[in-house]
């Protein structure tokens, strides 16, 4: 079993009597967004230890649980260790920690005491010293014996330094702090202002996920420039997906009525908004709603370039559109099974209707079908080619 152990004892440092973990953090607080890390890992119960209670860290408490995953809170090592098994693994999140999915994911996925850390004592990242060499970075994973073994202690104990002294003492692992999780927003920051900041840069390392060129210089950079201001004015995150599904049907209604060029712009508008509404998912540690969500954009671009062939076939009385949409689709969605690693240059779903836009508006529908198809047989034979260099 996993289960998680945040820690939300200190105070913000520009905020008196507000506790770090619950600043705000991606439109929800940071204790949130740690709970639901942990919970995207497997972890079936998350504790919350804690030096005091506000109505915030209450409220947040509460908004935190979630079907299949418990939050409760502790006072103290031996409250914590009551709730687990001697053998539970245990990933521990530091005070006023900011890291992303792939972090956490690879400390909860072994077995046995570990400790993320950094040889950098300036790093963003850096709490505390073990040895002449490393600071701890804010991650621990340890068992649920090892929380007893602190609940021996003196009552004037450390929680959070004891811990950490029993994982060395055990022999823990220690895991270096990679840039690239560096570069993804990883550090402990303790006030408003730095959380924004890093909730950017958490933004930036969800969003540069998606590897195709269409999304890269497109579709990515109207995400990040629109996330950061709907968490702070408090948007839902179903906001841009309902924008999204009505934009998407408009678009398709135009292009099947003939408004080809214009349906084709309003479908791009609708594949913005829920290129956004899966990063706000993401971001808020709703994977199943992302994935949901990227499967919605395969849909409605499927369904438009049908609909722009079908548009097309009954214009021109010819099946050649037709075929060419049916084709384009086809490849497309085997590429999307495909198992091979997407490079940058491959078709992929948002870079179709890219494609596929300035030929309709220009009123060479035919002649953008003909291309999108090419371009998406190729990527299939690319994709096709590296599985077999794979096997």
């Amino acid at each position: 079993m996993l289960a998680g152990l945040i820690f939300a004892i200190e105070e913000a440092e520009d905020r008196p009597g507000m506790l770090a973990a619950t600043l705000p953090f991606g439109g929800m607080t940071l204790l949130e967004y740690q709970v639901r890390l942990l919970a995207g890992a497997g972890a079936e119960q998350v504790m919350v230890a804690v030096g005091r209670m506000t109505p915030q860290l209450v409220s947040a408490v509460n908004r935190a649980s979630r079907p299949g995953v418990s939050v409760e809170i502790v006072r103290s090592a031996e409250e914590a260790s009551e709730r687990l098994d001697y053998d539970t693994r245990v990933v521990v999140l530091a005070d006023g920690l900011v890291t992303t999915d792939s972090v956490i994911d690879s400390m909860a996925s072994e077995h046995g005491e570990a400790l993320l850390v950094t040889n950098d004592p300036n790093s963003p990242a850096a709490i505390e010293r073990l040895d002449m060499r490393d600071s701890w970075a804010g991650i621990a994973r340890v068992s649920g014996g090892q929380l007893g073994e602190i609940a021996q202690m003196p009552e004037d104990y450390d929680f959070q330094s004891a811990l950490l002294r029993v994982a060395v003492q055990a022999g823990a692992e220690h895991v270096p702090l990679t840039t690239s999780w560096l570069r993804g927003g990883h550090s402990v920051e303790l006030s408003a202002a730095a959380l924004a900041t890093r909730s950017n840069a958490v933004l930036a390392a969800l969003t540069e996920r998606r590897t195709s060129w269409a999304d890269r210089w497109i579709f990515t950079p109207i995400a990040r420039l629109a996330l950061p201001e709907l968490t702070r004015r408090g948007v839902p995150g179903w906001a841009p997906l309902a924008l999204g599904a009505v934009l998407g049907v408009a678009g398709v209604a135009l292009a099947g009525w003939g408004w080809e060029g214009t349906g084709m712009g309003v479908t791009l508008a609708a594949l913005a908004a829920l290129v956004t509404a899966a990063a706000h998912a993401s971001l808020t540690g709703d994977p199943a709603r992302a994935s949901a969500i990227e499967t919605g954009v395969f849909a409605l671009v499927a369904l438009a370039t049908l609909v722009l062939g079908a548009s097309e076939r009954i214009a021109s009385g010819e099946w050649t559109p037709a075929v060419l949409a049916l084709v384009a689709v086809a490849a497309q969605l085997l590429v999307e099974r495909s198992r091979a690693r997407p490079r940058r240059w491959w078709s992929s779903p948002s870079a179709l209707p890219l494609l596929l836009a300035p030929f309709a508006m220009a009123g060479w529908a035919v002649a953008g079908l003909g291309l999108a198809a090419v371009y998406a047989f190729a990527t299939l034979a690319a994709a096709v080619e590296t599985n077999r260099e794979k096997a």
